[in-house]
């Protein structure tokens, strides 16, 4: 199968042909014609198989082909994400798909100034690329209109979930025709995206080209047991064992990021961090630095997990595991991609046992473990399996004796909090999936 197979126009062709896009994947060969023939769409697949371009290229063409001229505020689709690095991965994409189309692009999200985005829709553009927050603060200012709009994609809307959308979503949908295209990609679709595509999508097509919620087989993936307190050492004893390149790396706050560079840079290693609290500009400073490879070790909150794409990453490490299992998919997703391998290592200690058993239990397979010498744990990981249960408790730590005279003293337990071993499960946050009033839909 080719691309000119699936009816794309020459100036499309043109461009994939440029950028080395060969055959079409799985799903972009299975989402193509779909979106070119008008249909509501709900397409999952693995992080790296080409889901950008699965909704781009069509989007483009049906853009090009039907519909007036863009009016001055307005714009003609609508491509929803949940951070700004995807915001600003998926609009690069979508401007090298276009190069040779007469249609203008643009991509809008907060912590920049909103003055210069303003400025930039007042001639109306083709596909607005946006996160929601950014999006809702435009229309409420009459910097958008959104009356002209013909299709709404939304990528990874799981994602815009977890990270408390829900409201925005709702908002947005209400600010949209009812006469339109809906679009929805990601890499991992729970019941409540599937509730909300029920919600948003009018008799749409579903597609899912690989098994739900597995890690591609192009990634290699092992646990190393750790002590919380040893995460730091550990980490800088496996970069320099490995003699490790180039490294993306997960931790779970901000502080951790914060925290986990400082010591790196203190051992002169090149590192830099990002996570919500830095400026726009710092953040992408940092994630160019790091694709040119002047950065070695890149330090991230999730905000990363997704759209980051660098070309033949060889590692991620998770220094902490992700609150919500589906995250773990995203995290290693930044490496092994376009049929490259790659590895993923992930430092567990005690307390993130229940994190681990449900990664496996969602992909379905359970994590190869190695010890690292001088780095065994005090305070053992609990054995666990693809089943989700805690297949072997670990060993309750022992009191201290009382030492010197005057009879017994009762010490009670003294272990680090953040190392012993979790006594009630962890309990996945609560994701609040919106409920729009969709009212009826007219027929396309």
């Amino acid at each position: 199968m080719t691309f000119a197979s699936l009816g794309l126009i020459e100036p499309l062709l043109r461009a994939l042909e440029t950028l080395g896009y060969h055959t079409p994947t799985p799903v972009q060969a299975q989402a193509i014609p779909a979106v070119l023939a008008g249909r509501d769409l709900m397409a999952a697949a693995q992080t790296g198989t080409g889901k950008t371009a699965g909704f781009a290229v069509p989007l483009l063409q049906l853009l090009t082909m039907e519909g007036p001229k863009v009016a001055a505020n307005s714009a003609r689709a609508l491509i929803l994400c949940p951070t700004r690095e995807l915001a600003e991965q998926v609009h690069a994409s979508v401007a090298e798909y276009a190069q040779h189309l007469p249609l203008t692009t643009y991509a809008v999200y907060g912590g920049v100034s909103i003055n210069p985005q303003m400025m930039k829709l007042r001639k109306g553009v083709d596909i607005l690329v946006a996160t929601p927050g950014r999006l809702i603060d435009l229309f409420r200012q009459n910097a958008l209109k959104l009356n002209q709009l013909q299709t709404l994609v939304l990528d990874e809307a799981d994602r815009m979930l977890d990270l408390g959308f829900s409201e925005e979503l709702a908002n947005i949908y209400r600010m949209l025709p009812k006469k339109r295209q809906t679009l929805l990609f990601s890499a991992t679709f729970s019941d409540d995206i599937r509730l909300l595509a029920g919600q948003m999508l009018n008799d749409p097509l579903s597609i899912e080209v690989s098994p739900r919620n597995v890690a591609a087989n192009t990634v290699k993936q092992w646990v190393v047991p750790v002590d919380k307190k040893r995460k730091p050492e550990l980490f800088v004893h496996l970069m320099r064992k490995g003699r490790w390149k180039q490294v993306l790396v997960f931790a779970k706050t901000r502080n951790g990021v914060d925290a986990l560079v400082d010591k790196l840079q203190g051992l002169g290693v090149n590192a830099d961090g990002i996570h919500g609290d830095k400026p726009q500009a710092t953040r992408q400073r940092a994630l160019d630095r790091f694709k040119s490879s002047d950065v070695q070790i890149l330090v991230a909150t999730d905000v990363a997990a997704r759209g980051l794409d660098i070309e033949d990453l060889p590692l991620v490490v998770n220094f902490d595991l992700p609150i919500v299992a589906e995250d773990y998919i995203h995290r290693i997703g930044r490496t092994g991609r376009a049929g490259n391998t790659g590895e993923a290592i992930s430092l567990v200690c005690a307390d993130e046992v229940n994190m681990l058993s449900a990664i496996e239990m969602l992909t379905r397979q359970t994590l190869t473990r190695k010890t690292e010498p001088d780095f065994e744990p005090e305070h053992r990981v609990p054995e666990t399996d693809a089943s989700g249960q805690v297949v072997k408790k670990p060993k309750k730590p022992k009191k201290p004796k009382a030492s010197g005279g005057g009879g017994k003293r009762n010490l009670g337990k003294w272990v680090d909090s953040g190392d012993a071993a979790p006594s009630e499960p962890s309990i996945k946050p609560v994701r609040k999936v919106p409920v729009f009033n969709t009212g009826p839909r007219k027929k396309k």
